[in-house]
């Protein structure tokens, strides 16, 4: 259940620091900087990344003084640097002199410098100057001694996912010849005998711009992918310069696995990371948002194949681009960042060390905020340092699973797509309603693709993969039948990889590991719902169902479909696989997941915690364990654990309080 990749970075325990910014700011604030970064315990921070214009204010007219002395001042400081190619967002002159660099919408809106990310990552002009770019800086910086990782562009696709411009047109067609290899290849996998689509050359092809009523759902679900593969050639074309340059020096960019970014199938990158480093920021508006960052926190080093991570962007209080941006409360920053190092992360970090006074994020919290050193943000960035210094030991550790969720991102894609029976699904949501359930639990969880290994976990939950290939559609029924309980919900196995409808009767690729058959869906109306056969009540979905093998574990107990199985159960092989073909309520939910887990075997990593308090163990290949306690209540918790407590340096012998709204971090072995 987990892979090998090296950890590259040079720091001894946690790596510590943020994005810094020093053309903001005169020397004189550079040079109390490295200062401050002392006093916080700062190990590396990442520079250069928006940085294009002042190392080249005009083409071909270089100034690299001012970062050399930014570099030679961190090395001196003992601080290493997250080096970026400086290519994140192109001067002005660079657009001025070749508009074609900018990217499109589908509806031929051309999006104009004055922000970031101003070009088409299609753009052969755009790639030239980024690959010089990068060399230059490769050239100039590969023997730096403060060089510990080279970050490339920032955020790939995170404002452009989608580019419909010329260039990507292009780019596209040339996609879809390595893919289909004949245009008759992509007339069968497009359905292009609907609606009079039938190409009859390549050259014939555009990007799914807008049109008059719905585009082809198959070239919708191509264009995803390309757009996803067209982010990652990007990446590639500038790693490939560094590693010819500095082969010595590992790379990395920031993914945003959920917090901005659905675009981009990130399993599908993690084989070209040298480290897999996310950017996670809270959603305000959710009182839960701790959950999302464990999710978030859990594909990550899913994406990882289970090894340690970077943790490269998150806030220490408020962020400055959500309708409200809420302050973080009391003790936050640290149980956020800390949960982050629980579920995998060997480095924290955020945006950014010195808040800004002008721009677009002058409002987006620092380590050093506004307020400056008399600020409870910068007290407690001071507390934070000393608590990672404390978990050192930590570093190297693995976190282990015996539950798994399956999170695909063409699922995510195909399933919200229009022309569906019903626009009310969303994809995230139906995953995070099973992944909260089974973190209100206790239960530690991978998050995984459907095309790993799934045959080592006791549970394994797989919510609406609805686009599944045969292979991937296999290795849930072969975890089934190595003795694991699989949990798959409705609108999954519809359609193959070209989202054409598997014939028979739904849930198509799962019918037989599921033992039903359903004949119809039943979409509920906005307001709608049906009760089960034990109370819960259940809306969005239903749909008409039969036993072909399975026992009905829940009925409907209403409506047109009353006494239908809506929740069924099969054998397979050592194991078993359940159907949810509805959306119950939370109570519903609970109550499936705690006779799933049960059957399964799955036990919390500590048993008898109260709600909102959060425990995952990682594991040293020595034999170590280490238990990080979290509590998101306004209560102190009594946990009975035996050990030497890591951040308060004191040893446990039979029971550890757990502060409201704090943090324990226990060396178990």
């Amino acid at each position: 259940m987990t892979s090998e990749r090296p950890w590259p970075l040079r720091a001894g325990g946690i790596a510590y620091g943020g994005d810094y910014n020093p053309e903001q700011w005169p020397v004189d604030v550079q040079l109390e900087d490295v200062e401050l970064m002392k006093e916080a315990g700062v190990g590396l921070v990442s520079v250069g990344i928006f940085s294009w214009a002042q190392l080249e204010p005009r083409e071909g007219d270089f100034d690299f003084r001012w970062l050399d002395a930014v570099l030679d001042r961190l090395h001196a400081a003992g601080i290493g640097v997250a080096l970026a190619t400086a290519t994140a967002s192109p001067p002005p002159w660079l657009t001025r002199a070749h508009p074609e660099i900018l990217p499109e919408r589908a509806d031929g809106t051309v999006l104009h410098q004055g922000s970031r990310q101003s070009y088409a990552v299609s753009s052969p002009v755009f790639r030239d100057y980024a690959v010089r770019m990068t060399r230059r800086m490769a050239e100039r910086y590969g023997d730096h001694p403060a060089l510990a990782v080279w970050h490339v562009d920032n955020e790939l696709g995170c404002h452009v996912p989608h580019d419909y411009s010329d260039a990507a047109a292009e780019a596209f067609r040339r996609w879809l010849r390595n893919r289909h290899t004949t245009i008759e290849a992509l007339n069968s996998a497009w359905g292009t005998a609907f609606w009079s689509q039938r190409y009859d050359s390549f050259e014939e092809i555009l990007p799914p711009r807008s049109a008059p009523t719905f585009v082809n759902p198959t070239q919708q679900l191509d264009f995803a992918r390309f757009s996803s593969d067209e982010q990652l050639a990007h990446y590639r074309a500038l790693r490939d310069v560094l590693r010819e340059v500095t082969p010595h020096v590992p790379t990395t960019t920031n993914f945003m696995m959920t917090t901005a970014n659905k675009w981009v199938d990130y399993f599908s990158w993690s084989g070209d990371m040298d480290v897999v480093a996310n950017d996670h920021y809270l959603v305000a508006r959710d009182p839960e948002a701790h959950i999302g960052l464990a999710f978030s926190a859990d594909l990550s080093r899913g994406v990882a194949g289970g090894a340690p991570w970077m943790l490269m962007e998150h806030s220490t209080s408020a962020v400055n681009w959500q309708p409200r941006n809420s302050a973080k409360g009391a003790g936050e920053m640290v149980r956020n960042s800390l949960a982050h190092v629980a579920r995998g992360a060997d480095a924290v970090m955020f945006f950014q060390w010195r808040q800004s006074t002008a721009g677009a994020e002058k409002y987006h919290s620092a380590m050093l905020p506004h307020a400056g050193r008399d600020s409870d943000v910068w007290r407690t960035t001071v507390e934070l340092g000393g608590h990672l210094r404390s978990l050192a030991p930590v570093r190297g550790s693995r976190v282990t699973a015996d539950t798994a969720l399956v999170f695909d991102y063409p699922s995510w894609w195909a399933s919200e797509m229009e022309g569906h029976p019903t626009q009310d699904l969303g994809y995230l949501d139906e995953v995070m309603r099973w992944y909260r359930a089974l973190w209100r639990r206790g239960v530690t969880v991978d998050v995984v693709s459907p095309g790993s290994d799934l045959t080592g976990y006791r549970a394994l939950v797989v919510p609406t993969l609805y686009t599944v290939g045969d292979e991937d559609a296999a290795r849930v029924a072969e975890a089934a039948r190595a003795g694991a309980s699989v949990l798959i919900t409705f609108f999954s196995g519809i359609v193959d990889e070209h989202d054409h409808v598997r014939p028979g009767g739904y849930p198509g690729a799962f019918r037989d590991l599921l033992g039903v058959r359903s004949e119809e869906f039943r979409p509920l109306q906005e307001g709608e719902s049906l009760t089960l056969d034990d109370g819960t009540r259940a809306d969005l979905w239903s749909e008409k169902t039969r036993l072909e093998g399975a026992t009905a574990v829940r009925t409907w107990a209403d409506g047109p479909l009353a006494g239908l199985p809506a929740v069924t159960r099969n054998d397979a092989g050592r194991g078993h696989a359940w159907y949810v073909a509805t959306r119950p309520d939370d109570d519903g939910v609970a109550a499936l997941v705690d006779a799933f887990l049960a059957e399964a075997d799955v036990a919390p990593a500590v048993a008898g915690l109260p709600g909102g308090v959060e425990a995952v163990r990682r594991h040293g290949d020595d034999g170590t364990s280490f238990l990080f306690l979290i509590n998101h209540t306004a209560h102190d918790v009594d946990v009975r654990v035996t050990g030497h407590e890591l951040l308060r340096g004191q040893d446990v012998a039979t029971r550890l309080t757990v502060p409201a709204l704090e943090v324990a971090v226990l060396r178990e072995h």
